[in-house]
């Protein structure tokens, strides 16, 4: 039991660690694939938003890959919850990064013209969020 227990904390570091690396390769590659980047968190900033995808028509294909990956990532997100040997800290960069995942594997199930609006809205949210940087002071 504790073999399968560390495999899969292994196994879920590993693909925390892999996330992070590739949002890092994608960020350096051409506009396009940069633009889901644009949800990447600063520090401070724990919370993908979930409006990105609103207004969407879905077809009953896509309703049901969604809703499992949905209910997929909330099994995995309740594991780690439960865990008593990580650390708050480690729980939340986890949930994070399941969080992160979600929202990738969602996007990736989009048809091109669903891709396209995502990417509209996501590049909208980055301009009012650097207007909203720029006009506070002492802020870097």
């Amino acid at each position: 039991m504790y073999k399968n227990r560390f495999a899969n904390a292994v196994a879920v570091a590993f693909g925390f660690v892999l996330l992070c690396a590739t949002t890092g390769l994608a960020s350096q590659q051409s506009a396009p694939r940069g633009v889901l980047t644009a949800n990447t968190t600063r520090p401070g900033d724990q919370t993908l938003p979930a409006n990105d995808f609103a207004g969407l028509n879905y077809t009953a294909d896509q309703k049901a890959k969604l809703d499992k990956i949905h209910r997929e990532t909330e099994s995995h997100k309740r594991a780690v919850v439960k865990d008593p040997n990580l650390t708050p800290d480690q729980k939340d960069a986890m949930l994070l990064g399941y969080t992160r995942m979600e929202y990738n594997q969602a996007f990736q199930e989009l048809s091109p013209e669903q891709k396209k609006q995502v990417r509209q809205r996501l590049l909208a949210r980055k301009a009012s969020d650097q207007a909203a940087q720029k006009k506070q002071p002492g802020r870097n």
